[in-house]
């Protein structure tokens, strides 16, 4: 009996840039371009530039496995992932920041979590860079291995709203991230409003190893005023949402095995606009 010829299957690495602030990027880009998946798994990297002022392209423009769009506008971060997400043809989502680094091996590491059709989610440890290169071990609060689902949040209401998995290492199953919105429309842990619906619903897994690094710098996004003024704000309306679901009683009931690859979906003209137009 020959053996089942496997589907090719991919990871869809989501990157929100912004010109301005992208001082670390071509490093982010050197640890995309080196991970090596297993098969027969391949990679794309959707690269979506926020700003008025796009000066990205020519980073990526040409890189294998890279597509690149800019917003020509100023979104904001959940909204430049949210147009990235729409690209995505992968089976999984990757986050990755603009200037943070996959590890080598990173992502074959957390990608065969994946073969388990009961796990949702997978994320894999963080040390912090510094400004001056140095590294800075960053202790999981969670136990390794299995999470069921519920157990972030419960955690997080049980600590003041501060969630113990850092959401910009997250990998996804593509599918749910879709279903349950995409980024939270809010100014700030928009990645913290989608993760508490995914991982109330959803069991995941936290693996022990290191597979990138979370890189600190006086100019990033979560060290700017408005991301200090608005920051309770985005953390109450992920504790909202948890409730919300919790009292609805939401739950997946299906597994990830069940989950056909995504197919294009085609979108006329607004029927409205249209209308619009011919008075």
């Amino acid at each position: 009996m020959g053996h089942e010829r496997l589907r090719t299957r991919r990871i869809s690495i989501i990157t929100a840039a912004y010109a301005p602030l992208a001082q670390y990027f071509a490093e982010t880009v050197d640890s995309v371009l080196s991970q090596e998946l297993p098969h027969p798994w391949e990679l794309e990297w959707l690269v979506q530039e926020d700003g008025t002022d796009p000066r990205l392209a020519d980073v990526v423009t040409g890189l294998p496995g890279v597509s690149y769009s800019a917003n020509r506008v100023q979104a904001g971060i959940a909204t430049t992932r949210n147009l990235a997400l729409t690209r995505a043809t992968g089976d999984l989502v990757q986050v990755l920041d603009h200037d943070d680094v996959l590890l080598p091996g990173g992502l074959a590491r957390l990608i065969p979590h994946f073969d388990d059709p009961s796990i949702h989610w997978v994320v894999g440890q963080a040390d912090d860079l510094m400004p001056d290169g140095t590294r800075q071990p960053y202790k999981s609060a969670l136990p390794f291995g299995v999470i069921e689902a519920g157990v972030v949040n419960t955690w997080a209401i049980e600590h003041g709203g501060n969630w113990p998995i850092h959401c910009a290492g997250l990998v996804l199953r593509t599918h749910l991230v879709r279903a349950f919105g995409g980024w939270g429309a809010v100014p700030v842990d928009d990645d913290v409003t989608m993760f508490s619906a995914v991982s109330e619903c959803a069991p995941g897994y936290n693996d022990p190893s290191l597979t990138w690094l979370y890189r600190i710098h006086d100019q990033q996004t979560s060290r700017s005023e408005t991301w200090r003024e608005r920051s309770a704000d985005g953390r109450r309306i992920a504790l909202q949402r948890v409730q919300a679901i919790r009292a609805a009683g939401v739950t997946i009931t299906t597994d990830g095995s069940s989950v056909e690859p995504v197919r294009p979906v085609h979108v006329e003209p607004s029927i409205k606009d249209a209308a619009l137009g011919a008075r």
